[in-house]
């Protein structure tokens, strides 16, 4: 039976990009079916808006999705879509695997590890105001649902992944109340998983472990301003934000995305690299429960980095996105 995938291609470099990624996840022989929807700075001139209700009701009716990056465009009163695309679709669970990669220059070699970064609520709820003309209030909610639906989704992916260890990541010692009631949650939920082995970590000791020695840590969870801080620590250790796919997942819906913008500047000139897209659809695939795609798809992708003959610019090849993509597509068949 095929899966019907909502595809966004978004702004910028987010068309190419999508494509490679479809073209190397169709030569997996992987039973998908694309409904394509347009979303983003493109689509305003239309709808009047980046994010048109067709768009998340194709997303509803789907289940799963596969987008580019999206433009929020800059003082026009539009919020951030990928923002209101977390709210709309309750996508409370931010999953940003780290992954060293064959040919890829970076320092450490045996990175092998997964951020789970709770999306719904803490100082990015965006709740703050003025107090007077000189000062301004930030205030962070933390609940104990959001808390523990999210370490349990962090252990949940550990066991399903054959994972050996969840961290949790919190500043317990200073904000007692909102990471100390993150913390017991995460302790409470550790205590129903005793095959996984547990243990806490202060959030600034945490970034400074995980440059000496990422090696040692395999699923980390944590709040959601420390996940987005961490998670983009993490990309910087396997070769930065080009090789870092993403997921924003939730009960009803799952989206998977690269981490990295649209770069308008190198839109329409097939020069950028696609792997953070196509690994994402990897996650995809095995999201959908087809785990031996999703590996002939990796496999592609990392004999195409050992051969080192058809990479794009920033890899330290002449390549054009078309063209790793389909060499990948062709290690693939």
């Amino acid at each position: 039976m095929a899966h019907r995938v909502t595809l966004i291609p978004g702004d910028g470099i987010g068309p190419e990009i999508t494509a490679a990624a479809r073209l190397v996840l169709e030569a997996s022989g992987a039973p998908l079916e694309w409904e394509v929807v347009e979303a983003g700075e493109k689509v305003i001139p239309e709808f009047g808006t980046p994010l048109p209700p067709h768009v998340l009701e194709s997303i509803r009716r789907n289940r799963v999705a596969l987008k580019g990056p999206l433009t929020t465009p800059i003082g026009h009163g539009f919020r951030s879509v990928n923002v209101a695309l977390r709210q709309e679709l309750d996508l409370y669970a931010c999953v940003r695997p780290a992954q060293t990669l064959p040919g890829i220059k970076t320092r450490y070699e045996h990175v092998d590890l997964i951020v789970v970064r709770e999306n719904t609520e803490d100082l990015y709820a965006g709740i703050e105001h003025k107090v007077g003309k000189d000062a301004a209030e930030s205030i962070k909610i933390v609940t104990r649902e959001a808390s523990t639906r999210i370490v349990r989704f962090a252990f949940e992916l550990a066991r399903r992944e054959k994972r050996k260890k969840v961290t949790a990541v919190h500043k317990a010692n200073i904000m007692k109340f909102t990471d100390g009631l993150f913390l017991a949650c995460a302790r409470e939920v550790a205590a129903a998983y005793p095959d996984i082995a547990f243990e806490e970590m202060i959030v600034d000791a945490m970034c400074m472990k995980l440059v000496q020695a990422p090696e040692n840590y395999d699923v980390i969870v944590t709040l959601n301003l420390y996940g987005d801080i961490i998670s983009d620590l993490a990309a910087g250790l396997v070769g930065g934000l080009g090789v870092a796919p993403g997921a924003n997942i939730g009960d009803a819906a799952a989206v998977f995305e690269p981490v990295h913008g649209s770069a308008p500047k190198h839109a329409g000139q097939d020069k950028v690299n696609p792997l953070a897209t196509i690994l994402s659809g990897v996650m995809l695939l095995k999201h959908l429960g087809l785990n031996e795609a999703a590996e002939r798809v990796f496999k592609g992708v990392t004999a195409v980095l050992r051969e080192g003959k058809v990479l794009t610019y920033d890899l330290g090849g002449n390549a054009r996105t078309s063209e790793m993509a389909a060499a990948i597509a062709a290690q693939i068949a």
